[in-house]
């Protein structure tokens, strides 16, 4: 389940990096600090495109890594 940040968390994070920008379009995605991206989204609106979504890369890879070592171990692997 994803985090999910206050306003004040996020103001705090916005020099943090490992943000992702997924626009719907793989070839268009972006990572960068969460201010970076927000400067994007917001030069897209005023274009009149949708903003995309931004995501917390971190989060996403360890679930995925928990994940994945959840199975090694339903399967017998080895650690």
């Amino acid at each position: 389940m994803a985090t999910i940040y206050t306003q004040d968390d996020l103001k705090g994070r916005m020099k943090s990096p490992g943000w992702a920008l997924i626009s719907g379009q793989k070839e268009q995605s972006i990572s960068g600090t969460l201010a970076e991206l927000l400067a994007i989204t917001h030069d897209r609106h005023k274009r009149g495109h949708a903003p995309g979504l931004i995501r917390e890369i971190e989060t996403a890879i360890e679930l995925d890594m928990i994940q994945i070592e959840q199975l090694w171990r339903y399967l017998g692997l080895p650690d």
